[in-house]
């Protein structure tokens, strides 16, 4: 039985109106009374924190270690919570980041659980999901009516990060068969989220553990590749600079002699008529205990519009292949309007690459504030038409798309081809 290191509290709330010239006028506002009182609470935890790693006694990964279950199948009753109005699971089973959500929540329970120290009666430690590394999807089929269990555990720490693993997988034919499996880093901050805090150590056991130990470091030393070798940063490679000088060429117009001149190839979109456009006004129910959006709230609106971009696009209902690479840069304050724009910005056969921008804006300063960027690989039933970029920015995209795309192909093919969620009636 895990340790009950996770408190939850009703919401006082009180209605106060807001004085004019604020970012939302004379309108009904709410004060979270029992969140100012539980953040004063939590920061007098302070003293408890431990002033260096080497005062934290090693965990092992099997301290950590969760499982979950989600009887769809057995409890016909909590059906209809994670159902599409096609009768299929829901995406929102690992999208959504409430304390109901398997996941991303079961992520944040591992590395309480990692972190728990049985002499204190609250934890010290705000951890919070500073980033979603990947989300692979292991089978071809999500059936509606059958048991779905996560199990995961801390694969890897740092001196203030914690990465967790977890699996999904799903009872069928008497068996559970591998659904999807997920990665997440998770940051240990203070009492009251302002700066870094230590975590415990990890001390692998066997050969398995080492490896994964192993593959965790990689990971951190791969994020640290990407970053550096950012398009945002560094010029592309001669291989990527030759793709699209070859995109160029194959939308010249032949029978002119002029640079400005361009036409579509056959079966091509051009990439400014590939995008699909949101607005959100975050709400306190999306809040979180900081007084801030919930994670997986923005994940679920990313998802969701990035799904119709590519169902647009594709002209059919797409599949999800895999979720990359989504960083929580800022966070976003309850009333904000939260701006998502989705874009398709790489195309092979059947599949999808979408990039989704989120940003916050304020209507007084008129200021944009990127805080996440989302990367989704579709897949469709056939094959879809070729995205092309018109100027260099749309280029710079192709190829960031290209990069997550290949990426995910270097872990799943060959051996996954499609991925789609079976209906009730298959």
């Amino acid at each position: 039985m895990l340790p009950a290191v996770v408190q939850f509290c009703q919401t006082a709330l009180v209605l106060l109106e807001v004085p004019q010239g604020s970012a939302l006028g004379p309108q009904i506002f709410y004060i979270y009374v029992d969140h100012q009182q539980a953040m004063a609470e939590r920061v007098s935890l302070s003293s408890m924190l431990a002033k260096s790693q080497n005062e934290l006694p090693a965990k092992r990964m099997k301290d950590s270690y969760l499982e979950v279950h989600l009887p769809l199948g057995s409890e016909p009753q909590l059906r209809e919570k994670y159902l599409t109005y096609h009768n299929t699971v829901r995406i929102k089973i690992f999208m959504d980041l409430t304390v109901i959500s398997p996941l991303l929540s079961s992520s944040v329970l591992i590395s309480y659980s990692h972190t728990y120290n049985s002499e204190l009666k609250r934890s010290p430690l705000s951890i919070v999901t500073a980033l979603v590394d990947k989300i692979d999807m292991r089978q071809h089929v999500i059936y509606p009516d059958c048991d779905i269990k996560f199990t995961g555990h801390v694969t890897w720490v740092g001196k203030s990060s914690i990465e967790a693993k977890i699996h999904m997988s799903q009872y069928r034919d008497g068996a559970y068969a591998s659904v999807l499996d997920a990665t997440f880093v998770m940051v240990a901050r203070d009492p009251g989220n302002k700066r870094a805090a230590f975590v415990n150590p990890l001390t692998p056991e066997g050969p398995e553990e080492e490896r994964l130990l192993q593959e965790g470091e990689a990971n951190k030393s791969r994020r640290v590749e990407l970053s550096t070798a950012s398009l945002l940063k560094v010029a592309p490679t001669q291989e990527e600079r030759t793709v699209v000088h070859g995109l160029f060429l194959n939308t010249l117009d032949t029978n002119t002699v002029s640079f400005r001149s361009r036409i579509l190839p056959p079966n091509s979109v051009w990439m400014e008529d590939a995008k699909l456009k949101g607005l959100e006004i975050c709400h306190p129910q999306e809040r979180n205990i900081f007084n801030r959006i919930f994670g997986g709230f923005l994940m679920r609106k990313a998802y969701e519009l990035g799904w119709a971009n590519a169902c647009s696009y594709g002209g059919c209902r797409p599949s999800l292949v895999a979720v990359d690479d989504i960083l929580f840069q800022k966070p976003v304050e309850i009333g904000s309007l939260l701006m998502l724009s989705s874009q398709v910005c790489y195309t092979q056969g059947t599949y999808v690459q979408v990039r989704v921008h989120s940003e916050v804006f304020d209507p007084l300063t008129r200021q944009h504030n990127t805080t996440n960027i989302f990367h989704f690989t579709f897949t469709s039933d056939r094959d879809v038409p070729n995205i092309m970029p018109k100027t260099y920015g749309e280029s710079m995209l192709y190829l960031d798309g290209k990069r997550h795309f290949d990426q995910t192909v270097a872990i799943q093919m060959p051996s996954s081809k499609c991925f789609r969620v079976v209906e009730n009636n298959e």
